[in-house]
């Protein structure tokens, strides 16, 4: 069997996410230690890997501007609190930028359309970082007040709410 292989079944990875860790516990099972360093966030009684926020810019300006939208996404990076990694993006033809941005924390994600002032972001972050600060960076970034946003709490459910005391 060749490494591709056993990338392919999920094995020999070195990346921690395995079925099972080193003392034979499901990686599932080790959720509920509430002494695991895992960086979900625990708030109001919920327990939940983290915050994910679908922002909606509408009458927008620089949508079409590869250099506007990576310092926004920098920008979003050092309001919120995150640690960037990367950012990647591609300008399309005729008009409209995607891009991501690579956090620690999770990512920063953005679809323009800028014939029409539109720009769709999801901001993902999980620990101590607040991804609820990016929507003032957005509204500056992009010179506008139209800005229209849904919470998902990730993970939600998946910890038992005893382990966050």
């Amino acid at each position: 069997m060749t490494r591709a292989d056993l990338f392919q079944l999920g094995t020999g990875l070195e990346t921690g996410a395995h079925a099972e860790d080193s003392r034979g516990q499901t990686a599932a099972a080790t959720l509920f230690d509430d002494t695991r360093d895992d960086h979900f966030i625990r708030r109001d009684g919920s327990v939940f890997a983290g915050t994910h926020l679908i922002i909606e810019v509408e009458n927008g300006h620089g949508f079409d501007d590869e250099a506007r939208i990576e310092r926004a996404f920098r920008d979003c990076v050092d309001e919120c609190g995150a640690t960037l990694l990367h950012i990647h993006t591609h300008k399309f033809s005729p008009q409209g930028v995607s891009g991501v941005a690579v956090l620690a924390e999770s990512h920063i994600s953005v679809h323009t359309w800028p014939e029409i002032g539109y720009g769709a972001f999801d901001v993902f972050m999980c620990g101590d970082a607040d991804p609820w600060k990016a929507v003032g960076v957005l509204k500056r970034a992009f010179a506008t007040e139209t800005v229209h946003v849904k919470e998902l709490r990730r993970g939600e459910g998946l910890v038992a709410e005893t382990a966050a005391a």
